[in-house]
């Protein structure tokens, strides 16, 4: 089966040809990050736009690259949420009428959903079941997983995401959107051990995250180094950044250790736009060697926003039988444990 995914979720329009038994044909991604730059966040009324001028294009340039033409397709899936209403909106429309106008089936797919299964697309994927740590700027969760569809929520964030958390750490530093990769690349100059961060909720029983807490720390420490003029010495920046990357993957860390002790499973994936951080990896990989488990993750590209999960994600459950009807659904919210299984 070969199916075109198509992802405009959020700020990312990402596209690709999945075939079931060759697997990934082509995907092509374009990011507007450097467009909202300048406000400092995501504009949801510009990412929509965006996403209409440059979907179109990247649909015809992935079938170039596939060696494909429309008619070749049999199915086409699509992110139906959660995310933002107007860019689900694009991707929605655009992917239901082409599967009209082909006569093929479609499908909504759920975007942590095909998060969770990008590390599927590895030469070496994990098998069911296993624990996965999800994590980016808009979600961190731990679930269990032992089918596509069948999620127990272990635990989860109860204020801001891991990935927001970056990203308004860095913007206290005066550093650009999107802050998380200047975080880790500022922290690779500093020195981990000069400022000790608090690890939120590590000192008591259960998964759930907060990280609005160390936010706070990280301002007011912030604030305590800044000259007369207010300016804060480069290598203080430096060092902060590493106090505070620390402290969320060792917080990370520590929660995916107690998941894996407590379900007993010896397998854990991280998937998300943060599972492309390089210490969180390093600190996992100490984690399950403790455990005498397993690392998984997807290759970096396919960490963030992407057309390849969400083809692959939808492909399955095509397979499966499902499909989407003519309705055009997209959905901002969206509890993931609520996905027929298999």
């Amino acid at each position: 089966m070969r199916v075109l995914g198509i992802e405009t979720s959020c700020d990312e329009t990402g596209v690709a040809v999945y075939d079931s038994e060759l697997g990934l044909l082509g995907d092509a991604l374009y990011s507007q990050v450097e467009m909202h730059t300048e406000y400092g966040g995501v504009v949801p009324e510009l990412a929509s736009r965006d996403h209409i001028r440059k979907l179109l294009p990247l649909i015809r340039e992935v079938m170039t690259e596939s060696g494909l033409v429309l008619a070749d397709l049999d199915a086409v899936a699509y992110t139906a949420g959660p995310g933002l209403i107007g860019a689900l909106m694009v991707g929605a429309s655009t992917g239901r009428a082409l599967a009209l106008g082909l006569g093929i089936p479609a499908i909504g797919v759920h975007h942590m959903e095909g998060h969770l299964l990008a590390p599927m697309l590895e030469e070496s994927p994990p098998s069911f079941p296993f624990v996965a740590l999800l994590v980016s700027g808009g979600h961190t969760q731990l679930v269990r997983v032992d089918g596509i569809g069948e999620y127990k929520l272990l635990g989860e964030s109860l204020d801001d995401a891991a990935g927001e958390a970056f990203d308004k750490a860095a913007k206290m530093l005066g550093l650009e959107y999107p802050g998380g990769p200047l975080i880790a690349k500022l922290a690779e100059q500093g020195d981990r051990t000069r400022f000790r961060f608090p690890r939120p909720m590590t000192d008591r029983p259960g998964l759930d995250f907060s990280f609005s807490g160390l936010k706070t720390f990280t301002l007011n420490t912030a604030q305590s180094c800044r000259d007369a003029e207010g300016v804060i010495d480069p290598q203080t920046m430096a060092d902060i950044a590493a106090a505070f990357e620390e402290a969320v993957v060792d917080t990370l860390a520590i929660k995916c250790r107690r998941a894996l002790r407590e379900t007993g499973l010896k397998q854990l994936i991280i998937a998300g736009g943060v599972s492309a951080n390089r210490r969180l990896r390093e600190k996992l990989a100490e984690t399950v060697s403790v455990e005498k488990a397993s690392l998984y993750y997807a290759r970096p590209r396919f960490c963030t926003d992407n057309g390849a999960m969400i083809a692959y994600a939808g492909c399955q459950r095509l397979m499966a039988g499902q499909q989407s009807d003519l309705t055009i659904l997209a959905r901002p919210r969206w509890p993931m444990d609520s996905l027929p299984a298999l």
